[in-house]
């Protein structure tokens, strides 16, 4: 009797919910969903190429600088060849492009193109790098996914956005995956807030860089109050905050859990884009939503149990992952 109850007890200390667990997933759905709102209010008044390189520059500086304080060893010389490949798909590519087309293109909208990266992933998998098999619910998912993308994009109030922008997220999106699967075969160090460190501020520095050589430093650009405001949190809440939940999650919960934001960003983005940036969202551009957040569901869905329990996937190692990768089941 005396161990039933103590049985009993435990699982209802089990069963308690875990105030922190929820905090962290507040961050990762909402911290990293607000950021696409953040890009678009910055880019609106500072250059973008500025704008990314400052934001991924001084995040990664500081998340390096910290990992090193806390006696993580320094990346090896391979490492840092692998980290600079990753960096330029992932940040100097991915978010180049995504700053850019923010001038453009709605916070929201941007949201939902970016969405599209799991599905991308699993188009590259599959046909290109063939490290997963074939099925029928993975093609039914991809077919939804841009065919929700294409309702998005088709006749789009007149041009309130242009297609081409849209176009040009889309291209990033590529060099992304392209990034995330490259990072399951290259050498890099164990420490994954370290590597994010290394890959933010050299992406960042080369996008710095970039920004020098397109003439956006001449002069050199005056931040507003508002636009260095949204900067600030892209810094914070996304690239330090949101990633360092993300990671703390991964070591406690199911991947295929954490992965939800993927589905979850899209609609808070779309929502803050609306309700706080005054951004246009019709019911085609809802339908088109719902159809991408469908799609992305099915692929990071896994298929048994076991797969969920078990698959991981590379991470996005800037602070807002939006591209898990499905391997055998999801994230």
């Amino acid at each position: 009797m005396v161990s039933s109850t103590v049985m009993h007890k435990a699982s209802g200390i089990r069963a308690r919910p875990d105030l922190r667990v929820l905090l962290a997933f507040l961050a990762i759905y909402f911290l990293w969903g607000a950021t696409f709102l953040a890009i678009r209010m910055a880019v609106l008044a500072i250059p973008p190429f500025f704008t990314a390189g400052l934001r991924f520059f001084t995040a990664g500086t500081l998340l390096y600088g910290v990992m090193l304080w806390r006696g993580e060893p320094a990346p090896s010389a391979a490492q840092w060849r692998s980290i600079a490949v990753i960096a330029v798909c992932m940040f100097v590519v991915t978010y180049g492009a995504l700053f850019w087309a923010e001038q453009y293109v709605p916070s929201g909208v941007t949201a939902v193109i970016e969405a599209t990266l799991p599905i991308i992933a699993m188009v590259l998998e599959v046909f290109v790098f063939r490290r997963q098999p074939f099925r029928w619910r993975m093609l039914a998912a991809v077919t939804l996914g841009f065919g929700g993308i294409a309702l998005l994009l088709w006749r789009n109030s007149a041009g309130s956005f242009g297609v081409f922008p849209c176009l040009v997220i889309l291209t990033g999106s590529f060099a992304w995956t392209l990034g995330a699967v490259l990072t399951r075969s290259m050498p890099l160090p164990k420490s994954v807030p370290l590597a994010a460190g290394a890959e933010m501020m050299l992406g960042g520095a080369v996008l710095l860089i970039l920004s020098l050589v397109t003439g956006e430093l001449h002069p050199f650009p005056v931040i507003p109050l508002r636009a260095g405001a949204a900067l600030l949190y892209l810094i914070v809440g996304g690239s330090l905050v949101g990633f360092t939940a993300y990671v703390w999650l991964l070591t406690r919960m199911p991947a295929t859990r954490v992965a939800s934001h993927a589905y979850v960003n899209p609609l808070v983005a779309l929502a803050l884009g609306y309700f706080v940036g005054g951004e246009e969202l019709n019911a085609r551009m809802l339908l088109a939503s719902f159809l991408v957040v469908a799609s992305v569901f099915l692929i990071l869905k896994p298929a048994d149990a076991r797969e969920g329990a078990d698959s991981r996937a590379p991470h996005r190692h800037d602070g807002r992952q939006l591209a898990p990768i499905p391997s055998g089941g999801a994230e």
